[in-house]
């Protein structure tokens, strides 16, 4: 069997004047040389993208992070111009996906923007600018430092017993890199918190009705996902997921095949 495909919903970036649809390099990095499949961008339309025929050519949905921030009035709350950039593009094309997949067993790995896509996606809201709240801590990345120092890991988050990541991670702490201005704030009814942080922000979630792998975390694991011993085992599990649901999708068309050549062997024979 080929390797499965992953859709990757792209953000609509502005260079030179010219309008692009884009992903980090890091993610299909990770989707490649970490769990093992393909990268298909999908991309970022406010209208005319179809959730099924798009998840009909695939075997999993990865909804990457983002420097825009989910647009508010998608869940019910003042748009400030201080809370964007935002990406309406983004959010029509991801937040379809999410449901359909989700109703149609694909598995989902949700990272940094895309766990708060998840959320607004199923009925929760976000907190903005929550470095400003009492009691929480600056998750913002650092300004003025390399790539590889802002995205340094140095936050721990505690991974609860029971949980589902915890299926691949193990309980306790491990130590993370998790930069957002946004967080999740009413958790989303079908989300189980799997992991949070010190200051209790919202680290990890998963789909308590998923018919398949489907968790989302605040962190951002496809940047040493290579490297790093809990990026890559969440990587490594997306990809083991995608290839099981891959496989079970194609066992049907294989047995079709198998007997309509039986069928065709009979006739030739007689």
């Amino acid at each position: 069997m080929s390797k499965p495909f992953v859709a990757v919903p792209a953000d609509i970036r502005e260079f030179d004047s010219t309008t692009w649809h884009a992903v980090q390099t890091q993610y299909v990095r990770a989707i490649h040389n970490v769990s093992g499949v393909m990268a298909m961008i999908v991309p970022a339309l406010e209208t005319g993208n179809d959730p099924d025929a798009l998840l009909d050519r695939v075997d999993g949905l990865l909804v990457s992070g983002s420097a825009t921030n989910v647009y508010p009035a998608l869940y019910g709350a003042e748009v400030r111009e201080s809370d964007g950039p935002f990406d309406p593009a983004r959010d029509a094309t991801s937040l379809p996906l999410i449901r359909r997949a989700l109703e149609r067993g694909i598995p989902m790995l949700a990272i940094c923007r895309g766990i708060q896509e998840l959320n607004v996606a199923l009925g929760g809201t976000l907190a903005t600018e929550i470095q400003d709240m009492p009691g929480m801590w600056d998750h913002r990345k650092p300004d003025g430092v390399p790539r590889e120092t802002a995205y340094a890991i140095r936050q721990g988050v505690h991974i609860k017993e029971g949980s589902c990541i915890a299926n691949y991670l193990g309980t306790g702490e491990i130590q993370v890199n998790s930069l957002h201005r946004q967080a999740i704030s009413k958790t989303a009814p079908r989300l189980q918190v799997e992991a949070i942080a010190e200051d209790g922000t919202v680290e990890a979630v998963s789909v308590i009705d998923a018919k398949g792998f489907a968790i989302g975390v605040q962190w951002h694991p496809e940047y040493w996902a290579e490297s790093d011993q809990p990026s890559r085992k969440l990587f490594e599990a997306f990809g083991d997921a995608v290839r099981a649901y891959a496989a079970e999708k194609a066992a049907p068309a294989q047995s079709a095949v198998r007997r309509a050549m039986s069928a065709s062997a009979g006739s030739m024979a007689s």
